[in-house]
């Protein structure tokens, strides 16, 4: 007996490991870790969204031959468990960057497999190579492998073991958590969001990514079915190439499709790149890139200031209704991701791993290696990135200069008039508004960037500072630029990271 381990790849579609390992006759398999699922980063919203998703992919593989095995525990006891009872010849599933919880708990399979003479195959997923010595040709290597045929579903031999049921969150002991506006989980959802993105949606991608509002339509959106593999990167890509092709030959070429799909396409790129990063060094989901930062910040983050900022209760309105926002749907586009959590890094002197913890579980899409890579640096602890401290009076200005979605999700300031709304305290009637139904800024938004400036570049000065960064983007970089310790006029390639998504998501 042979077993397919589904983990973060609920498809049949391009799932290379599966379609290998149906050859042997393998049983397609998932387990529900309760203990996963208490981790600090988990959520409901991330649970339901994975529930929808394996009750689709159940659907298919029945109709493939065999439906989905669910089993609920510590996956080394399910494990056990199924070797008593079928006797496992071998073990299969898709490599997973995941957050420290899993690699661990591969490690402990992998010990596991080794201990009972069972192979364990692991396939690469997407375009992050384990074990990598050098990012030296790693994005031809990417490009390489988006372009290797998509893999057909398999036909599965059906096996005599029950398919058990898919629990509830509560009964993995999730707390409720409302998202009234987040998205379906499934493949069927992601394919339509694919279609209608790169056939209509898209079209105003590149000028409207910046808006919250626009940005809620004119953005894939397919970022929790990427973090979830309803859909695999290399579709994804291959579907944006042929629709480029297309665009190129047309008798009338439309260059605001062509530049958006240019924009969307060297996006998908980041998605690995910034994964990659974990996958190469796990340690960054809870300790700093570059040590100098070590300390700069304290350890132990000012509860009162985390708790107003992600409930949006800063007294900042465009910062507030971003993080209600993200609260009621689950999603945000990227510069005002970036916003937030630089706002909690600088403005608030948040140390970056309490407020990424609350962005993890309200993002449904998140994916650990591009999360906490694009938390640090947003937050200024990689040493090889440009620090850029929002100023979220001037951003609210700048992405929401109606005010709509402001007003939307701030109703508290309906009587503030337009030319206030992002400085409430400056209105004439601010006194019967600020510090009653709406909260008074918790800190001066200018003089917080000013100090959080000081410290961060006095640290950019310490004579090691440089060796150390140079090491990090060896590492790590792109190859796109040379570390810079100090702001350059003109902006450089490594700088011009800055303009990519929060997440690597083109979302």
């Amino acid at each position: 007996m042979h077993l397919f381990w589904f983990k973060r790849d609920l498809r049949v579609e391009d799932n290379r490991a599966l379609a290998r390992a149906a050859q042997d006759g393998a049983a397609p398999l998932f387990i529900l870790e309760p203990e996963l699922w208490q981790q600090p980063d988990m959520a409901g919203r991330h649970f339901e969204f994975m529930r929808e998703s394996l009750a689709e992919l159940r659907t298919s593989l029945g109709r493939l031959g065999q439906p989905l095995i669910v089993r609920t525990g510590d996956a080394i006891e399910v494990l056990e468990e199924l070797n008593r009872q079928v006797a496992m010849d071998a073990l299969w599933s898709h490599q997973e960057t995941g957050n420290d919880w899993t690699y661990r708990r591969d490690l402990r399979v992998a010990a596991w497999c080794r201990e009972r003479g069972i192979p364990w195959h692991e396939f690469q997923n997407h375009g992050v190579t384990r074990g990598l010595k050098s990012r030296n040709g790693w994005a031809r290597d990417w490009d390489r492998f988006m372009a290797e045929p998509v893999t057909m579903a398999p036909a599965l031999r059906p096996v005599d073991l029950e398919i058990g049921t898919l629990p509830d969150a509560s009964d993995l002991g999730l707390a409720p958590d409302p998202c009234a506006e987040r998205q379906a989980g499934g493949r069927a959802a992601g394919l339509q969001r694919l279609d209608s993105f790169l056939t209509t949606r898209g079209r105003p991608y590149r000028r409207a990514m910046s808006s919250p509002v626009a940005g809620a339509t004119a953005c894939s959106r397919l970022s929790p079915h990427l973090a979830w593999g309803t859909l695999s990167i290399r579709e994804v890509t291959q579907a944006t190439w042929t629709r480029q092709r297309a665009l190129k030959a047309a008798s009338k070429a439309d260059p605001t499709w062509r530049g958006a799909l240019s924009s969307f396409s060297g996006r998908l790129h980041w998605h690995c790149h910034f994964i990659q990063k974990l996958e190469d060094e796990p340690r960054i989901e809870f300790e700093n890139f570059h040590r100098a930062y070590d300390g700069i910040r304290p350890s132990a983050p000012d509860q009162d200031r985390v708790a107003a900022w992600a409930a949006g209760e800063t007294g900042l309105p465009f910062v507030d209704a971003c993080m209600r926002s993200l609260r009621a749907t689950g999603w945000l586009n990227f510069r005002m991701r970036a916003m937030v959590i630089a706002t909690a890094s600088y403005h608030l002197w948040l140390d970056w791993r309490a407020p990424g913890l609350e962005l993890a579980r309200l993002f449904t899409d998140y994916e650990p290696g591009i999360h906490w890579s694009q938390v640090q640096m947003q937050s200024g602890t990689t040493g090889i990135n440009t620090v850029r401290i929002y100023n979220p009076v001037k951003q609210g200005l700048d992405q929401d200069p109606t005010g709509t979605f402001t007003r939307r999700w701030v109703p508290e300031l309906a009587d503030i008039p337009d030319r206030w709304l992002q400085e409430p305290w400056k209105a004439e009637n601010a006194a019967q508004i600020i510090g009653r139904s709406y909260p008074a800024p918790i800190v001066d938004h200018r003089e917080a960037a000013r100090t959080a400036r000081e410290r961060i570049w006095a640290v950019r000065r310490g004579a090691d500072y440089g060796a150390e960064a140079t090491a990090i983007q060896h590492r790590h970089g792109s190859r796109r630029g040379d570390v810079r310790r100090r702001p350059a006029r003109k902006k450089s390639a490594t700088e011009a990271q800055l303009e990519l998504p929060l997440t690597g998501e083109t979302t």
